[in-house]
């Protein structure tokens, strides 16, 4: 099935966007769109936690009159969009998909979302995930699982499943998720759609509940490579309240598609994220690296840095100590409340990491986000697959090993930008992703690859068939 105008909810963003501008259609008619297919497939995908109708309907009649009168805030004026419920926003309940948190009220937003409303985005609801970012499958939600739209029994990928399955079925144009392991690419992967995640330091993580302070990146999920670089222009940028952001120019990534390919040199990352593919994955991205071949100057093979502990070592040691920094006030006083398997994971992943051993690895980040430059010296871009394998049965993704990390996790250590785009499908009909990562804050370049890649082929024109 592919995308059709005949719903105007299944308009890429730039497309409702276009439209919006030239008065062809307004923001009231695309939220009452979104509001109509989440009406009717929320149900079988469970991508919301929480619906802002009333206040959703209130922004597009303001915008739709800013229109009128001929104020244009830019590419999301009048955009339905959604967010991952562990983004913050003022009075607007904020779950992160827990027992714990679900009455809970921010009372300000995160800076990404107050940057989303300064741009006139229209925020329709807030997402399911797997609980607390911590998994990724988003089975385990104190809310119920998320559904795969393209099978049902099928998980979306996660954490920031909701986000992804509410994209790729057209309930919003667009969403945001979070990615500390993975967590908006693997979704992307696992649903058909774009997950990009920027540099550490160029989206605000401030407001956003943390899962790894050190790892958590901000980013989007939509339906094209274009729409991902409007939204990720929006969200970017120095914050003077969170120190991890950096203060460096904010370029205009739509440029990007316009860019030329044809001199990049491409490094393929074979050890490990290679290794043991799924028959499926394995040929589509022999056929995607074809494409690459024709689209640039050189393709090679190439190796991360060396390491004194393995990456995904490094990874765990921080990620379980900062996890369990955070939440050790409530699982002393509320263990309950959490799902057994989100409970059992924070204990144990932090359990025999002593501070010496948490302290070494934390240091070895900063070294490796340094370390990693000199990669960039003989290559422009590096290419992995998304995922080495398709998504599971929703009946396995409260194990742990249900979703391998082993291709992302290591972009969130060395915080560099990457995007996942749809790169085929496997034989039963599931999207298969492939990776893209750049050097620190050259976003642009792999959205250039990105989108050539993506204009070269057809995958990203399907829908899901619910």
């Amino acid at each position: 099935m592919l995308y059709a105008d005949n719903d105007v909810a299944l308009l890429t963003l730039a497309a409702a966007s276009d439209r919006v501008r030239k008065k062809a259609v307004s923001p009231v008619e695309l939220t009452r769109a979104c509001l109509r297919r989440i009406e009717r497939l929320n149900p079988l995908l469970n991508a919301y936690i929480t619906l802002t109708t009333e206040a959703a309907l209130t922004q597009a009649r303001e915008l739709e009159a800013e229109v009128q009168h001929g104020r244009w805030r830019g590419p999301l004026h009048g955009i339905p969009v959604a967010l991952k419920d562990n983004i913050d926003t003022a009075g607007i309940r904020t779950t992160a998909a827990s027992e714990l948190f679900k009455d809970r009220v921010p009372s300000e937003d995160t800076e990404v979302v107050r940057r989303l409303k300064n741009a006139g985005a229209i925020l329709l609801g807030k997402t399911n995930l797997h609980e607390f970012a911590y998994g990724g499958s988003s089975s385990v939600s104190y809310f119920k699982p998320v559904h795969n739209p393209w099978a049902l029994d099928r998980i979306p990928g996660g954490s920031s499943g909701g986000s992804a399955a509410a994209a790729a079925a057209g309930l919003c144009f667009g969403s945001l998720g979070t990615d500390t392991a993975g967590s908006v690419r693997v979704p992307a992967c696992c649903c058909g759609i774009v997950g990009f995640k920027s540099t550490y330091g160029r989206v605000s993580n401030r407001g956003v509940v943390p899962l790894s302070w050190t790892m958590d990146h901000v980013g989007p999920l939509c339906r094209t490579v274009e729409d991902a670089a409007l939204m990720l222009g929006v969200i970017a940028g120095h914050d003077e309240l969170d120190p991890t952001t950096v203060d460096t120019p904010v370029p205009d990534f739509n440029r990007a598609r316009r860019m030329q390919t044809s001199k990049l040199r491409l490094g393929i990352l074979r050890t490990p994220f290679f290794d043991n593919l799924d028959p499926d994955i394995a040929n589509a991205m022999a056929a995607a690296v074809e494409v690459l071949h024709k689209l640039t100057a050189t393709v090679g093979e190439t190796t991360l840095p060396s390491t004194s502990a393995p990456l995904d070592e490094i990874y765990n040691k921080v990620r379980g100590v900062e996890a369990y920094t955070y939440h050790s006030r409530w699982l002393a006083e509320s263990p309950q409340k959490y799902q057994t398997a989100t409970r059992e994971r924070i204990i144990q992943n932090s359990a025999d990491v002593k501070a010496s051993d948490y302290v070494q690895a934390r240091r070895e980040v900063d070294l490796l986000r340094r370390e990693v430059n000199k990669v960039f010296a003989a290559v422009d871009l590096l290419i992995t697959p998304t995922l080495p394998s398709p998504p599971v049965l929703i009946a396995q993704g409260a194990d742990p090993t249900a979703v391998s990390i082993r291709n992302t996790s290591p972009f969130d250590v060395l915080g560099l930008p990457a995007i996942s785009v749809p790169c085929g499908f496997t034989t039963s009909g599931l999207p298969i992703g492939l990776q893209i990562v750049g050097a620190p804050f050259a976003e642009s370049t792999v959205l250039a690859l990105a989108h050539a890649y993506e204009q070269a082929t057809e995958w990203h024109r399907r829908s899901p068939p619910v």
